[in-house]
């Protein structure tokens, strides 16, 4: 039998143009973009080590960093996430998972397959962990890892209390691992000065670079833990060890670990050059100043905000309760259909409950602000006027 080659692909590639105002990923600038179209390299080019070098410095400034084991890993955000606990984990070890939302529950998915004992210390619903309720957590399980969300983006919620963690991760010679994808630009982040063991994000959020690549760092004390255990890293893809000769953290000659997209690089380098031209304090001003101008309009609208304490909200992923009789999916579609933009609903424990409006990169500009709220109205608005209708004519 002879399989024949597939009618689609004699068809012209066709990508629509959208205003990406959901989670996540945000729009690339046009300096990404044709960044991304340059000639390709080969992975072991010297021109191509070159570029790694100058993400990797960029990745140091974005977290505020100058950990020489900081790099990026092949993948979307969830690679950073098994990359931080397969190289930490090693059987028995308990770890305890901090959770507002649902990514704690992925990482102690992820930890449980590498053979740990996995515990968790779980916020109130819409609310973020205070440090009282993770430090009984400490007293209770003498966790050896701790993993938080800074921001939670399928709930809308910030964990402010990061620097306190560090600290009392120290006090219990506890590892403290931070997910960043959704929250760095949008707020304050520190490594080293919140004594922060791992943190990674995503390129693809605030950063507004192309999806693919997760930027990540390792403390020194992280480092050294990893190269005292008693196997190797249970998955050679995540080998923070392997990866990180290859990307020149170590000192030692390069060596090939994987290919490595060349294009995505060249996307990520501009967006990080561009990211640091404006400044971090900059960015993230711009960034909290467009969430409060939302805020402030879905309240004028009669919307309610999902996060009750302004305190909590995540500037960069804003979470806005459904209205009593609205159906989300149908403003979703309204909004995609009519004008091409994306607003997105709850995930995991806000399903059906919110919409989340993503204020990221390109898109965290007071025009884009406006025009969110506007559209988000008129879809409501159009959504409520169909239900009557519908419901009169069956009387």
């Amino acid at each position: 039998m002879e399989v024949p080659p597939p009618l689609v692909l004699k068809r012209p590639l066709y990508v629509p143009s959208k205003t990406l105002m959901g989670p996540g990923p945000s729009n690339c600038s046009h300096r990404v973009l044709e960044a991304m179209s340059n000639p390709v390299l080969g992975h072991m080019h010297p021109e191509c080590l070159q570029i790694m070098d100058d993400v990797k410095e960029g990745i140091k400034y974005i977290f505020q960093t100058l950990n020489d084991a900081t790099m990026c890993i092949s993948g979307a955000g969830h690679a950073g996430m098994e990359a931080s606990l397969c190289n930490l984990i090693e059987d028995g070890d308990v770890v305890l998972m901090g959770i507002t939302g649902v990514w704690g529950h992925r990482a102690g998915d992820m930890a449980r397959r590498y053979g740990a004992e996995v515990h968790y210390v779980e916020a109130s619903f819409g609310r973020a962990l205070s440090i009282e309720e993770i430090r009984f957590a400490f007293e209770t399980h003498r966790p050896r890892l701790f993993f938080i969300a800074q921001g939670d983006s399928s709930t809308g919620i910030i964990q402010q209390n990061i620097r306190e963690i560090g600290e009392l991760c120290r006090q219990y010679d506890c590892f403290l691992v931070v997910d960043t994808v959704a929250s760095l630009g949008g707020t304050e982040f520190l490594m080293d000065e919140w004594k922060v063991d791992v943190a990674y994000t995503g390129s693809q959020k605030a950063l507004g670079g192309p999806a693919g690549l997760t930027p990540i760092s390792f403390s020194k004390r992280a480092l050294t833990r990893i190269r005292k255990r008693k196997t190797k890293s249970k998955v050679y893809y995540f080998d923070i060890l392997l990866i990180g000769q290859y990307w020149g953290c170590y000192g030692t000659p390069r060596i090939y670990h994987h290919t490595i997209s060349a294009t995505l690089l060249y996307g990520l380098r501009e967006a990080l050059a561009h990211f640091c031209a404006l400044g971090l304090n900059s960015v993230v001003k711009r960034h909290q100043e467009c969430s409060r101008r939302l805020q402030l309009g879905v309240e004028e609208l009669g919307l309610e905000m999902f996060v009750q304490r302004e305190e909590e909200r995540l500037p960069t992923v804003n979470t806005i309760k459904v209205p009593f009789g609205v159906d989300w999916k149908k403003v979703a579609e309204y909004a995609m259909r009519k004008y091409s933009v994306e607003i997105s609903g709850g995930l995991g424990p806000t399903v059906e409950h919110v919409f989340r409006i993503g204020l990221m990169g390109e898109n965290a500009i007071v025009e884009r602000v406006d025009m969110v709220l506007s559209i988000l109205n008129e879809a409501i608005q159009s959504i409520k006027q169909r239900a009557v209708k519908t419901e009169r004519s069956k009387i």
